[in-house]
């Protein structure tokens, strides 16, 4: 995978949040629910939406205090 934060696959990000220590919370229709206890709220994705779109990832990375060199660690951990 390139160094971007284009085209994420779902499973690749769900790894990615349980890595910065989110847990799963639920799954209501759609939507998963994950969070951690430092977060002020919690992180939605939405399942039917594969790959993830930039914006939200961005968002999400936002959320935690993370960028994106943060994820592409990940990526090569």
């Amino acid at each position: 995978m390139a160094n971007s934060l284009k085209n994420i696959p779902l499973k690749t990000f769900r790894d990615y949040l349980k890595w910065k220590g989110c847990k799963h919370i639920r799954t209501t229709g759609g939507h998963e629910v994950w969070s951690r206890p430092d977060l002020f709220r919690p992180i939605i994705i939405q399942t039917h939406i594969d790959p993830i779109p930039e914006f939200i990832v961005r968002q999400i990375l936002r959320n935690l205090n993370a960028n994106s060199d943060d994820y592409i660690e990940f990526l090569k951990s």
